[in-house]
């Protein structure tokens, strides 16, 4: 995979430049060609569109009324799902994206399609705002709502479980910002997920608000509008921060992974650093001088630190740190990685007499 794209990654995570992401969540739009028109709805909530996209690939329209748009959602389908019954039912594992809010990459550069773990699931990829950040925002960003979570968990699942096979039995993962969707999502709805991964991830966002700050503001985001203030307004900050909700991740597998943002086995010998984004570096902790992706650097700090306190709460975790950069090359090694313990998580569990 490119180091391109995961410069945009890195961009879209921390920093993002607004170059990805307008295709993933638009308004609302003319039916794409070929596409069936479907009427299934839960709320306001609807597909207005379904096609396929490949061997056991569909891809659905979803207006929505949490985003006041369409957004995307891919399916890659299990074994005999194009002929299921009223009453069939498979595991569920939803694949977050990075901050771009794009979901074709786990299909179209990791190819997941291949995966032959991954006949007998249902795997759920949607699309996500630019910079949204896996969150139902404090207030609505200046071009409309950002009620992602409520898109997400309180639309798009309950169509899927109602209308397309998806049972109950689920566990989530992502990359970038998507870490941080999968680990926040569970802590914020104990129950809902059996099993969670983060490559990556933006895990405790409460360490480095400047972070935030920066990227936002680069982006010509209103920072406070994700969350408001991290001072006036930390108790939303703390509601949405896996490290501060750590127990509610007690009694489920966890996976954390990330680098320390120097170049890595994975890198290309010419890998370049990082663009250089104002105010995202602290001046009283600046990065070392080997740090080529501060991005990485931030992340790999954040994840070590949940860690430790999944570790001293007894929570089965599985962590891989390693020296590396923000890039898709880590995030798809580790994907494979996890995958077995995530896959663990969707089996059936055994009744007590």
């Amino acid at each position: 995979m490119s180091r391109t794209r995961a410069l945009r990654h890195a961009l879209a995570a921390l920093l993002a430049t607004g170059a990805l992401g307008a295709a993933a969540v638009t308004v609302p739009a003319a039916q794409p060609a070929g596409a069936t028109t479907r009427t299934e709805r839960v709320g306001g909530a609807r597909v207005i569109a379904e096609r396929p996209a490949g061997e056991r690939l569909v891809d659905l329209t979803v207006r929505s009324p949490a985003l006041a748009g369409d957004a995307a959602v891919r399916l890659l389908t299990p074994d005999g799902w194009a002929e299921r019954g009223p009453g069939d039912r498979w595991p569920v594992l939803y694949l977050l994206a990075g901050g771009d809010g794009n979901p074709l990459s786990w299909t179209d550069e990791y190819r997941i399609q291949n995966l032959p773990e991954l006949r007998d699931t249902l795997v759920v990829m949607p699309a996500m705002p630019l910079f949204g950040f896996y969150s139902d925002w404090w207030r609505p960003a200046e071009d409309g709502p950002r009620a992602v979570e409520t898109f997400h968990l309180r639309e798009v699942r309950p169509l899927l479980e109602r209308h397309y096979g998806a049972g109950t039995r689920r566990a989530a993962a992502g990359e970038s910002q998507g870490g941080f969707g999968a680990l926040s999502y569970a802590v914020r709805n104990p129950g809902l997920f059996r099993g969670v991964a983060s490559y990556s991830g933006f895990v405790h966002p409460l360490a480095h608000p400047r972070a935030v700050r920066a990227a936002m503001a680069y982006l010509g985001m209103d920072w406070r509008r994700l969350w408001g203030d991290p001072v006036a307004q930390r108790d939303a900050w703390e509601a949405h921060d896996p490290y501060h909700l750590a127990p509610r991740l007690r009694h489920i597998p966890v996976y954390l992974s990330s680098g320390d943002g120097r170049a890595g086995a994975l890198d290309p010998e010419d890998v370049e650093p990082d663009p250089e984004i104002p105010g995202l570096e602290d001046p009283a902790r600046p990065f070392p001088e080997d740090v080529i992706s501060p991005t990485e650097a931030l992340m790999g700090e954040e994840s070590r630190a949940v860690a430790d306190r999944l570790r001293r709460q007894g929570t089965p975790l599985t962590t891989h740190f390693y020296r590396g950069t923000h890039a898709p090359a880590y995030w798809e090694r580790d994907l494979r990685r996890s995958l077995p313990m995530l896959l663990r998580s969707l089996e059936p569990q055994p009744r007590h007499p």
